[in-house]
């Protein structure tokens, strides 16, 4: 086929609905990309770079810039989902582009925890109310590292057992991650503090979960390929 011999305006591949509201309205949004120049990375991208500002704002410390950070915060886990849908029904798929996206997740993760950690240090300075026994950026590091650790071993799960393996809980329309379009009720109301405290103990927690989770997964990849070994003998 002649580049004069390709369709124009190709049409969005028909595929299923995603299941959670925000997906669907991300699809909805980045259906009249299909025909463009826009790909999946450059919807990464901008994922990427609204969470850097959002990290900057919340390490700022002060009410207004902690909460203009919350919200960029939101708008960064909304625009995680137009990488995927665009490439799911324009067929603009790669796994260079699926691993810049776990990257870009990660990243903007431990940003979002360090910046709140780090936020809630320089507010608390000087000030005889907030005395940490550990510095808030190295609990939200401490919650940050957590968070990469998880989705690193979700990534390598997901390669060995398939999506089905990292499959997250499912309410109403909403998964697990979407907690953080609760963020701003976090900044707003002042329980940043007590929210990074429980990140810094929950996130090792859930990341000891996956660890075990990776080795059972680790060990039941490596039972099917003895077994597969045995049986072709």
């Amino acid at each position: 086929m002649t580049g004069k011999d390709q369709p124009v305006n190709p049409a969005p591949r028909v595929v299923p609905l995603p299941r959670t509201w925000d997906a669907r309205a991300a699809r909805w949004l980045v259906t009249p990309l299909v025909s463009t120049r826009v790909t999946p990375n450059h919807l990464t991208t901008l994922r990427l770079l609204i969470g850097v500002a959002g990290a900057f704002y919340l390490a700022r410390g002060d009410f207004l810039h902690v909460n203009i950070g919350a919200f960029l915060i939101v708008l960064s886990n909304f625009v995680d989902h137009t990488d995927g849908e665009l490439a799911r029904i324009s067929g603009k798929t790669s796994r260079i582009g699926h691993f810049y996206d776990l990257a870009a997740d990660a990243a903007t993760t431990i940003l979002l925890f360090f910046g709140m950690g780090y936020g809630l240090g320089v507010a608390s300075a000087g000030t005889a109310a907030a005395e940490w026994h550990v510095p808030p950026a190295v609990l939200g590091g401490i919650a940050g590292v957590a968070v990469a650790v998880i989705f690193f071993l979700r990534m390598r799960i997901e390669e060995m057992a398939g999506k089905s393996g990292t499959q997250q809980a499912f309410v109403g329309g909403f998964e697990t991650e979407d907690v953080l379009y609760l963020l701003p009720l976090v900044t707003l109301t002042g329980i940043a503090s007590p929210f990074v405290l429980a990140a810094s103990i929950g996130a090792p927690l859930f990341a000891a979960y996956v660890v075990l989770d990776y080795w059972r997964v680790t060990r039941r990849a490596a039972g099917k390929e003895t077994s597969q070994v045995w049986i072709s003998r």
